[in-house]
């Protein structure tokens, strides 16, 4: 291998390993994305929010060109215990000196209308838009192995009732989850 490629290499390895910064206020780390399978409609991606600054900010958009439609959304357990999906159209808040995890079972990235399978090791290009900090452009693995114990405690926190993500991202573009652009 030649240096330059050398270089190109090592350098997007470490593009993956370091988080991305808007000026030194926002930062995201640990992003991954999946869908539930080579035939799946939704995907979604998932990391955590991190705000040194001194002001709060927010999560508004979020926009990539592997789906039709990108949206901020959330579960919400309805009064039948059942949980759905939930576009959240006024972001996510992220305070001042703290944090906001997307992770399974709760707020994520929503991709709706895949325009092809996520594979696992393929890489996501994603666009986030912060109130304050502007827009950060990641480049997301997929991970389709991985199994976040946030996910296992919110089961059992919910009695079983936050649902399973995969079924709800495919039931999503199914139409067989309503969508409520209201929260």
């Amino acid at each position: 291998m030649s240096f330059k490629r050398t270089f190109i290499a090592a350098t997007m390895a470490a593009s993956f390993a370091l988080p991305a910064f808007a000026g030194s206020e926002i930062s995201i780390e640990d992003a991954y994305a999946r869908s539930s399978g080579m035939t799946a409609m939704a995907g979604a991606a998932f990391f955590a929010i991190h705000n040194t600054g001194d002001e709060d900010d927010r999560l508004v958009a979020a926009s990539s060109d592997v789906a039709k439609m990108v949206q901020l959304h959330t579960h919400i357990i309805d009064d039948d215990g059942v949980a759905k999906m939930r576009e959240v159209p006024d972001g996510f808040p992220v305070p001042a000196g703290g944090d906001h995890m997307l992770a399974r079972g709760g707020d994520h990235v929503m991709f709706m209308g895949l325009k092809a399978p996520m594979n696992d090791g393929d890489i996501v290009h994603v666009v986030l838009t912060f109130e304050k900090a502007g827009d950060i452009a990641l480049d997301i693995p997929v991970d389709l192995t991985r199994d976040d114990a946030m996910t296992m405690s919110m089961d059992s926190m919910a009695g079983g009732m936050s649902g399973d993500m995969d079924a709800d991202m495919d039931a999503d573009m199914d139409g067989d989850m309503e969508s409520d652009s209201s929260n």
